[in-house]
């Protein structure tokens, strides 16, 4: 699987962070590291906590990132969820929620399946 690939089957927008980072090493790297972040565990976390801040908090890191890498499914979703997080509640979250989780999923899934071509 090339990063081109990759970038097809999570939905994202490979010419657009080409354009941005200006190198496919430099893309390679951020990708690769997308799954060592902690955001979307705390994200999870936070909602079965109750805790609003540090949902929010997460949920925005997570948009953040698909921002810079162009990752347009899940920027999409969690730039929704965010908003809804954003008044400092979870009333309405759950709405979200589930196409957070199953874009998520599916970006964390290509990314393994391009990491597994690099082997």
């Amino acid at each position: 699987m090339t990063l081109q690939q990759c970038y097809q089957a999570l939905d994202g927008n490979y010419d657009d962070v080409i354009g941005r980072l200006r190198s496919e090493r430099l893309v390679q790297k951020f990708v690769l590291k997308f799954t060592d972040d902690g955001s979307y565990d705390l994200l999870l976390r936070s909602i079965q906590e109750g805790n609003a801040q540090e949902a929010f908090r997460a949920a925005h890191t997570i948009k953040g990132m698909c921002q810079n890498l162009s990752f347009t499914a899940l920027g999409k979703s969690s730039a929704a969820l965010t908003e809804a997080l954003r008044g400092g509640s979870l009333d309405g979250c759950q709405q979200y929620l589930p196409q957070v989780k199953a874009d998520y999923e599916r970006t964390v899934a290509s990314i393994a399946e391009y990491a597994r071509s690099l082997d």
